[in-house]
């Protein structure tokens, strides 16, 4: 029988360094500017960015970026009225709503014009309907972009108190993500009226400035229960227009066929795409978060789908200067293309990047791809940068088609723990933590993953266990509903009445609004103690993640090394507390490396300040010194870093005095 374990850990010292660096960076609030965004991972020094965006755009498109939302938010305060008096919404509202959001996500649409005329067309829509109410019409924006009070209204600094401006925020981008994926249903033709509904309401209530911060983290909890909701609901239209999808080995190698490079999300554009393309001569790679289509049943018929090109989307620069042929991005993901190969970028749907060629769909949704396939046939054949294979469509139904192994291999000790890495990868260094957490995994344990984290690991030939792969792969982002669907099965057969007592530990990468919305979706069901990384968002304050850390335990990310130790062996760390709170030496001795941040040194040893500033680092006092790592402060200060470390362990390891 499986032993259970609530694994009941101690508040981590990082993320208290984590909080006090944010609380430090954020006295006086935000600072006023033309352009402030720090919706994604990126956010500039772990504030915001303010002259242009770390992503590639540029403060006129964040600032339509914010009217669309702000356009968006006014077109859901009056459907929610007209439903409060009971006046019917057409349903196309509802794809517009849905469609305004999932363009302001991170990397989706840098097309200001496009952008613009949305935004438009949505305030038009809302005074429309908003006439419907009579005399209880609500007062709207008038459509003027030039209005200094929409500039005040719009920015996300328009709510001056930090920790109700932070959970706002967290809604908003939780909505952001569920407006992505009610949108990719809808494409396949799977829509819910109580989810879109909801979302209308939630984005409302986000314009109420009356709402308490309890009241803003409730409803951030109801957003991550409609999490589940719309996740299921894109994975049920998704199986019932391709069937479920099956273990794959996809081949990264290349023909000699000229081709066309699919990226993003959308797998109507792919099915659509290959039918086109069918006879042509012409090769479709996937791409990216495209790469778990290769699974789905529907699309195996396709002899010209012949493997996946690249890697994720952060290098995707050097991915298309090697592919020569055009390239279709069909969702977010898209990085400012270089001069040299931007005449070969189209993009579709919600994406957009001005000055590249936008492929629009018909009155019945049918787009026409002749022009890819047309430059497709003038370009060479894409240059092989990779050999070998990849696994995917480990799916729930695959997984669970695999239950008696799974659980078989759970009793009887071969598979100790389950490692959910799902999420998104980035350009940040820091992120090489993940390839080197799953190098670091014991061999009894086995990584489950979704989103586009898989690609700091899914290539590392981990090897299996009884047959099952180290490394599962579920699909796209939107596919960490597999993860959950497995874990509750597992929870059902072992009867167990807690989630957290599975051996499932949770260690996510996260990058945009998509994973904010998995994030709630999984605190939604009860998930506790995960850890969050490579940072933490810059839009949580150090309030706000004070309950986040209380409420569900969340963590930030450290040092492979000591992350190990905590999520391994907490039985010994738990056995040497006693001694260590006695001075006494403990082998579960935290080790300072260089990928530790200075203010986690600081707060981990109090000896730390003397032989930093002993060694030449004279601003510790500085938040930001004390945000960047031990090896960056050290090249920063022109000081080698081995005796720096070597000074600190030795210093680390002596018994403190009493």
């Amino acid at each position: 029988m499986l032993q259970t374990q609530q694994r009941a850990r101690k508040r981590p010292d990082r993320m208290s360094i984590v909080i006090m660096n944010t609380r430090e960076k954020m006295k006086g609030g935000l600072m006023k500017s033309s352009m402030f965004c720090y919706q994604c991972q990126e956010a500039a020094k772990g504030v915001g960015c303010t002259i242009a965006g770390v992503c590639g755009k540029t403060p006129e498109v964040a600032h339509i970026q914010d009217v669309l939302l702000y356009a968006a938010r006014e077109l859901s305060c009056v459907t929610t009225a007209l439903r409060s008096a009971h006046i019917a919404v057409p349903s196309q509202v509802d794809e517009l709503v849905t469609s305004a959001l999932f363009a302001t996500i991170t990397n989706a649409n840098f097309d200001k014009t496009a952008l613009t005329q949305c935004a438009t067309h949505l305030i038009e829509v809302a005074h429309t309907l908003n006439s419907q109410l009579g005399e209880s019409a609500l007062t709207l924006w008038d459509g003027n972009f030039e209005s200094d009070e929409l500039a005040r209204l719009a920015h996300v600094e328009a709510v001056e108190n930090p920790d109700v401006r932070s959970v706002r925020e967290l809604v908003t981008y939780g909505l952001k993500g569920l407006g992505a994926y009610a949108h990719h249903a809808r494409v396949l033709g799977f829509s819910d009226a109580a989810i879109d509904t909801f979302l209308q309401q939630a984005l409302a209530a986000t314009s109420d400035i009356t709402l308490t911060i309890d009241q803003l983290l409730a409803l951030a909890m109801e957003v991550g229960s409609f999490g589940v909701k719309v996740m299921a609901l894109l994975d049920t239209a998704n199986t019932t227009r391709f069937g479920n999808p099956q273990a794959t080995e996809v081949s990264l190698e290349v023909r000699s066929n000229p081709a066309i490079l699919i990226s993003g999300h959308d797998l109507s554009d792919l099915e659509q795409l290959l039918e086109q393309t069918q006879g042509t001569g012409v090769d479709v790679y996937t791409h990216c978060e495209m790469l778990p289509a290769h699974a789905y049943p529907a699309f195996k018929k396709y002899d010209n789908l012949v493997g996946n090109y690249g890697g994720a989307w952060w290098n995707q620069r050097s991915d298309i200067e090697q592919f020569h042929g055009p390239v279709l991005f069909t969702t977010n993901c898209i990085v400012p293309p270089r001069e040299s190969y931007k005449a070969r970028i189209f993009t579709t749907g919600c994406a957009g990047f001005e000055g590249c060629t936008h492929i629009e769909a018909d009155e019945h949704g049918h787009k026409d791809f002749s022009q890819l396939i047309a430059m497709a046939r003038l370009c060479s054949a894409p240059e092989p940068i990779e050999s070998g294979s990849v696994m995917c469509g480990f799916a729930h139904n695959q997984v669970l088609s695999l239950a008696d192994t799974v659980v078989d291999a759970i009793k009887s000790g071969a598979v100790r723990q389950f490692v959910v890495m799902a999420g998104c990868d980035g350009r940040s260094k820091q992120r090489s933590y993940y390839e080197d957490f799953a190098k670091a995994l014991p061999q009894d344990t086995i990584i489950l993953t979704a989103g586009c984290a898989k690609y700091r690991y899914n290539k590392l030939n981990l090897g299996t266990i009884g047959g099952i792969p180290r490394v599962l792969d579920a699909g796209q982002c939107n596919d960490c509903y597999s993860l959950v669907a497995v874990a509750l099965k597992l929870q059902e057969v072992f009867g167990l009445s807690d989630i957290n007592d599975l051996p499932i530990i949770y260690n996510i990468a996260w990058y945009e609004q998509k994973a904010v919305i998995v994030l709630l979706a999984l605190l939604s069901l009860g998930v506790k103690n995960i850890h969050l990384g490579p940072t933490l968002p810059a839009f949580i304050s150090p309030a706000v993640a004070d309950v986040l850390v209380k409420n569900f335990g969340i963590a930030s990310i450290s040092s492979v090394e000591h992350d190990m130790k905590e999520f391994f062996c907490n039985d010994a760390s738990d056995a040497n507390s006693e001694s260590a709170a006695n001075g006494e030496s403990s082998d579960d001795q935290v080790f300072i490396t260089g990928d530790m941040l200075v203010g986690q040194i600081l707060r981990m040893h109090e000896g730390a300040a003397a032989i930093l500033e002993q060694a030449g680092m004279g601003c510790l006092g500085c938040p930001a010194s004390q945000s960047e790592s031990l090896a960056e402060a050290a090249m920063v200060h022109g000081l080698e870093l081995a005796p720096i470390l070597e000074k600190l362990n030795d210093s680390a390891a002596r018994p403190a005095s009493r």
